[in-house]
C-alpha cells in the first residue's frame, strides 16, 4: 500500500527547487530585487504552514471519504471499486489533474473572491522562480473541490495527491525568463515563455494559459495567448498592492471586496463584487478583463472619414 506523506516526500524535493534557483540568481540577478524576493520567500513560509495541515488532510480525509462512500455505487452501477493503480491509470490520473487545474485556476481569475485568495502569486512585478513559491495562503481551503469528482468516479485517493504534488512541482520550473520560445511543443506543454503571459498584467495577456503542464486546455476552452513581439510583458497584477507585507498581499483584495459590499446597493451589487469577475463595476468606473479588452480591440475612429 502506497502512503501518502508529502512533508517527508517534498524534503527530497525542496533541496533541488532550491538549487536551480540559486542557479537562476547567479544567471540572471537583473531579474531579481530583495526586497520582492523576502516578501515571496515570506508568502511561501505562510503557505507552507498551511499546507502542512491541508494537504495530507484534503487527501487522507476529505478524498478518502469521498472515494469510501461512492465505493458502493460505484459497485453496483459501473462494476468496479477502484480505477487502480496500473502505468496508464497514473497518465490518466495527471491528465485529469490537469483538466482540474484548469479550471480551478481559471476560476481563480474570474471569480473575485477565489482571485483574492489567488492574487500573491501574482502580486510581484518581476518573474523568477521565487515568484513561483508565491502561493495564496487561502487557495487550499477551495481548491480540492474540484477534485472531489476523480474519488467518486474511483481514482485512488493517494494517486490523486501525488498528481498534484507532480503539476505543483513541473510549474515551480515555468517561473524564469531563462528559456525562450520552444516553437510547436511550447503550445502543447506549460512553458517558461509561454507562462510568462500569463503573470503580466497587459490587457493582451489577461486571463489567459491556466493550464498547469498542458496549454491543450486553453487552446479548446479559448484561452490561449502567444507572447506577441510588439507587446513585452508587464509582470504584476493591475493595481498594486504597494507593499511587501506577506500578510498585506494575502489580505489586501478581501479587504477591497469587504469595503465595495458594505457600499453596495442591493444584494446583486454585492454578489457581483464576490463572485463577479474581478474588476467589475455597477457604473464601469472600474472594468473586468474582458471590458479591457474589448475596449481595446474596438475600432479607432477613422479620422479621414470625420474630417470629410
Amino acid at each position: 500500500m502506497i502512503e501518502f506523506n508529502p512533508s517527508a516526500d517534498m524534503k527530497y524535493i525542496y533541496p533541488v527547487l532550491i538549487g536551480f534557483m540559486i542557479l537562476e540568481f547567479i544567471l540572471a540577478k537583473k531579474n531579481y530585487t530583495l526586497k520582492d524576493s523576502l516578501a515571496g520567500f515570506g508568502i511561501a513560509a505562510g503557505a507552507s504552514f498551511v499546507a502542512a495541515f491541508t494537504k495530507a488532510f484534503t487527501v487522507l480525509v476529505v478524498f478518502q471519504w469521498v472515494f469510501d462512500f461512492f465505493e458502493p455505487f460505484r459497485v453496483q452501477y459501473i462494476g468496479y471499486s477502484s480505477i487502480g493503480w496500473a502505468w496508464w491509470i497514473w497518465a490518466i490520473c495527471i491528465v485529469c489533474d490537469d483538466f482540474n487545474f484548469y479550471w480551478h485556476h481559471r476560476f481563480s481569475h474570474t471569480i473575485r473572491v477565489l482571485w483574492a485568495a489567488h492574487l500573491p502569486h501574482h502580486s510581484s512585478n518581476n518573474y523568477n522562480m521565487a515568484v513561483s513559491i508565491r502561493n495564496g495562503w487561502f487557495v487550499s481551503f477551495y481548491k480540492p473541490i474540484f477534485w472531489l469528482w476523480m474519488a467518486v468516479v474511483g481514482f485512488e485517493p493517494i494517486m490523486i495527491g501525488y498528481a498534484m504534488i507532480a503539476n505543483g512541482t513541473y510549474q515551480y520550473f515555468l517561473h524564469t525568463q531563462l528559456i525562450k520560445s520552444l516553437g510547436f511543443i511550447g503550445k502543447v506543454f506549460n512553458n517558461p515563455y509561454t507562462h510568462q503571459a500569463h503573470h503580466s498584467s497587459n490587457t493582451e495577456y489577461l486571463d489567459t494559459n491556466h493550464g498547469g503542464i498542458l496549454l491543450i486546455w486553453d487552446h479548446l476552452f479559448g484561452t490561449y495567448q502567444d507572447i506577441l513581439p510588439e507587446v513585452k510583458p508587464k509582470y504584476g497584477i493591475l493595481k498594486d498592492a504597494g507593499t511587501y507585507n506577506p500578510i498585506r498581499l494575502n489580505t489586501h483584495e478581501f479587504e477591497a471586496i469587504f469595503k465595495d459590499v458594505r457600499r453596495a446597493k442591493s444584494l446583486k451589487e454585492a454578489w457581483m463584487y464576490i463572485f463577479g469577475e474581478p474588476g467589475w463595476s455597477p457604473d464601469g468606473s472600474s472594468k473586468t478583463a474582458k471590458e479591457l479588452r474589448a475596449e481595446m480591440n474596438k475600432p479607432k475612429p477613422d479620422l479621414v472619414s470625420e474630417v470629410a
